[in-house]
C-alpha cells in the first residue's frame, strides 16, 4: 500500500505536532509523553488513515475530561494520576502501541488483514483503551469497590478493584466509542488511495462494544492477579489488555464463517 502524498503527510505531522505541544503545557502529558503521542498519531495517521488519527483524538479528549473531572477528590483520596492527571510516554505506549500496530497491518493489507477489517480492529482496540481509562478515573470515586477475582471489599484504586460505578462507565466508554468509530469509518470519503472502511453490516458494531468491556475485565483481572504481586506493572497490564481485544475482535469477525467479511 502506497504513502500518502506529501500534502496529507504535512497535515498529520501539523496536527500531531499541534496536539502534542499543546497537551505539554497544558500539563495533560509530560515531555516525554508528548513525545510519544506525537510518534503514535504520525504512524497511525500514515499507516492507517487521516480518520484514524481523528478517532484517536477523540479518545484523548474524552480520557482527558474523564482525568480531570473531580480531580481535587481524587487527590484527597491519594488515586489521581501522576501529580496533576498528567500522564508519560509509557501510559502512552501501553494504550498506543496495540493501534498503531494495527495501523500497520492494515497498511500492509493483505488477505488475511484486509481493509474492511482494519478499522473495525482499530474501534474495538481504542474501545478497550477507553473503557478502561474511563472506568479507572470514574470508578475509583467509587466507595464501595471490590477485588475482580475474590470479591474482597478494598480500597478505591485498589489494582484489580472494581465497582457498579465502574462497569457501567466501561459499558458506556465501549458504546459510545464504538459509535463514534463507526461514524467516522463508515463515512470516510476516499483519500489518497486507501480507504480505510468498515464491514455494510451495522450489526457487527456490537463486537467492539463487547471487546471493550471485555478488555477492561482483562486488566481488572491482570491487575489483581499479576500487577498486585509485582509481575507487571500497570502499563503491561494496559498493552496486554488492548492488545488481546484487538486479537478477540479479529477471532470474532473470522469465526461465525471462517471467511472474512467484505
Amino acid at each position: 500500500m502506497p504513502f500518502p502524498p506529501p500534502e496529507i503527510t504535512a497535515l498529520v505531522v501539523l496536527l500531531c505536532g499541534v496536539l502534542s505541544a499543546l497537551a505539554y503545557v497544558k500539563n495533560v502529558l509530560t515531555w516525554d509523553g508528548s513525545l510519544a503521542a506525537f510518534l503514535v498519531g504520525l504512524l497511525i495517521g500514515v499507516l492507517g488513515h487521516f480518520t484514524w488519527l481523528l478517532l484517536l483524538l477523540f479518545f484523548l479528549l474524552s480520557s482527558f475530561a474523564a482525568t480531570r473531572y473531580r480531580f481535587a477528590l481524587k487527590e484527597a483520596l491519594g488515586v489521581q494520576e501522576g501529580r496533576r492527571g498528567e500522564r508519560r510516554a509509557s501510559n502512552v505506549l501501553a494504550n498506543g502501541l496495540a493501534p498503531v500496530f494495527v495501523a500497520g497491518l492494515a497498511f500492509l493489507e493483505t488477505p488475511w488483514f484486509p481493509r474492511s477489517l482494519s478499522g473495525l480492529i482499530y474501534i474495538s482496540v481504542l474501545a478497550v483503551a477507553g473503557a478502561d481509562t474511563i472506568a479507572s478515573e470514574i470508578g475509583v470515586l467509587s466507595p464501595n469497590a471490590y477485588l475482580f477475582v475474590t470479591g474482597r471489599k478494598v480500597p478505591p484504586g485498589t489494582n484489580g478493584a472494581v465497582s457498579v460505578l465502574g462497569q457501567l462507565c466501561a459499558l458506556a466508554a465501549a458504546l459510545y466509542t464504538a459509535i463514534f468509530g463507526w461514524v467516522f469509518l463508515a463515512l470516510n470519503p476516499p483519500a489518497y488511495g486507501f480507504v480505510v472502511t468498515v464491514p455494510a453490516n451495522a450489526a457487527l458494531l456490537a463486537i467492539p462494544v463487547a471487546v471493550g468491556f471485555i478488555g477492561c475485565q482483562i486488566d481488572s483481572l491482570l491487575g489483581e492477579t499479576l500487577e498486585r504481586r509485582g509481575y507487571i506493572g500497570k502499563t503491561t497490564v494496559n498493552l496486554i489488555a488492548t492488545s488481546v481485544g484487538g486479537v478477540i475482535a479479529y477471532v470474532l469477525l473470522w469465526a461465525p464463517t471462517g471467511v472474512l467479511p467484505a
